[in-house]
């Protein structure tokens, strides 16, 4: 038995999908001031809509909701299926605090505490 579908219901099956995984995905990435939704992301890259995102290059930023993840210098790689897919040249993690410029001692004290006052 062969299966057939016409071509517009196979168009808007895969319209559904993209949508469906814009909405739940809470990925996104910004470049050049613009946010777009990401589709799908692993270890070394991320994908897009084609249709929606233009082309991008050099460095992006990866958000989850309002969480900043990364700083990505990125490549394209590949369209398929409608997703414009793109590689990590290099992804510099988020940190939470500034790297130190020097090396911290063992024994180094958490906290001063002041003198208490009248």
């Amino acid at each position: 038995m062969s299966t057939f579908l016409p071509k517009e219901l196979e168009e808007g099956l895969q319209e559904a999908r993209k949508y469906r995984a814009r909405k739940a995905s809470r990925l996104r990435v910004e470049a050049d001031g613009k946010s777009f939704p990401v589709l799908k992301r692993w270890e070394n890259g991320f994908s897009v809509d084609a249709e929606v995102v233009p082309p991008l290059r050099g460095n992006v930023e990866l958000f989850e909701g309002s969480q900043f993840l990364s700083t990505c210098l990125i490549i394209a790689s590949a369209e398929e299926g409608g997703q414009m897919r793109y590689e990590y040249k290099r992804s510099t993690p988020a940190r939470d605090a500034a790297p130190l410029d020097f090396q911290k001692d063992a024994d180094a004290p958490v906290a001063l505490l002041g003198r208490a006052t009248d």
